[in-house]
């Protein structure tokens, strides 16, 4: 099966197509039919915008992005016969979101905290100067808290944040909040070469930031509280979170695969984290993989080839013994 198949629906262009310019797994012609589906969304609601490669605005100056959408289209395996219901469906509700009363204004404080959660977000993205307090966590990465409302996710910068309490209260929250969240869903891999790893998905856009309370996470899954070691961890998109507990010398076989997992996942994706792998320990993340121009590879830092040397003298003392 090709790259750019998808089961179901309309059979999707060939990678023999001329490839459109900004996402790369439609060809021209699917490229065009989604922006033409998405001019026409936008129509619906009386607004007229220019489209470009990866965004839309309109004649107000507001600034569209339009990656998360193509991505969404682009997965869906029933094809281009749905992809006009799912743009309009995701402008109707972008437009509600961004037209309608803030639910800041509508909803009480203690309302607003019960929908707070910390979040993982690509450092790039935000606006320092209105998240300040924004945490980091690992090279490109760093927590904020944002709101769970019905239809949308809210991130929410040092202004909205004012009115909710301290700062410390709050992150203690949010933290409670995300502890709470039910698990939608868990697969355990184990592949004949000896990988093994944890995979959690769920409709949640807090899915991937559940690694800020791993090991709570872990317990609840495997019914073992996590080693002192640590674990392997991998949060491709927002709706997945992947991990390995370090147990034994057996993690060598699965370091390789959950690195190209997490940067498999993390193309293309719906809300992409990080592509990379990482080594949690103690609640603090060390990044094991780099992706360049396409080239993955795994580099261990002198810690975890020690924590390496370490589990393989102790399968060696079992062997012995």
């Amino acid at each position: 099966m090709g790259r750019f198949r998808r089961a179901g629906g309309r059979r999707r262009d060939g990678e023999e197509a001329p490839r459109d310019t900004a996402f790369e797994y439609f060809s021209e012609g699917e490229g065009a039919l989604f922006r033409r589906s998405v001019r026409e969304a936008f129509a619906e609601h009386g607004l007229e915008v220019s489209l470009y490669a990866d965004h839309a605005t309109d004649d107000s100056g507001r600034q569209f992005g339009l990656s998360n959408l193509a991505a969404t289209c682009h997965h869906d395996s029933r094809g281009q016969r749905v992809w006009p219901q799912l743009v309009r469906r995701h402008i109707s509700v972008l437009l509600r979101t961004l037209d309608g009363p803030s639910a800041l204004d509508t909803m009480r404080p203690e309302q607003l905290r019960a929908r707070i959660y910390p979040r993982i977000v690509d450092a790039d993205l935000i606006d320092r100067a209105n998240f300040g307090y924004a945490r980091p966590l690992a090279p490109g990465l760093c927590e904020v808290l944002a709101l769970d409302l019905p239809e949308s996710v809210m991130l929410l910068g040092d202004d909205a944040l004012t009115p909710l309490g301290r700062m410390d209260d709050l992150w203690t929250r949010a933290f409670r909040n995300l502890r709470a969240l039910p698990v939608e869903g868990h697969e355990a891999v184990e592949q004949s070469d000896g990988q093994r790893f944890h995979v959690v998905m769920g409709d949640s856009f807090f899915t991937a930031s559940r690694v800020l309370v791993l090991d709570a996470l872990v317990e609840q899954i495997t019914g073992r509280p996590l080693g002192p070691d640590g674990a392997l961890v991998a949060m491709p998109f927002r709706h997945q979170l992947v991990f390995h507990p370090i147990e034994d010398i057996g993690v060598l076989a699965s370091l390789g695969g959950m690195a190209r997992y997490a940067a498999a996942g993390h193309e293309d994706a719906v809300g992409p984290v990080s592509p990379h792998l990482f080594w949690w320990r103690d609640g603090e993340l060390t990044q094991l993989s780099e992706l360049d121009d396409g080239t993955l590879t795994v580099t261990v830092g002198a810690d975890f080839q020690d924590l390496l040397e370490r589990l393989a003298e102790q399968a060696e003392g079992k062997r012995d013994g």
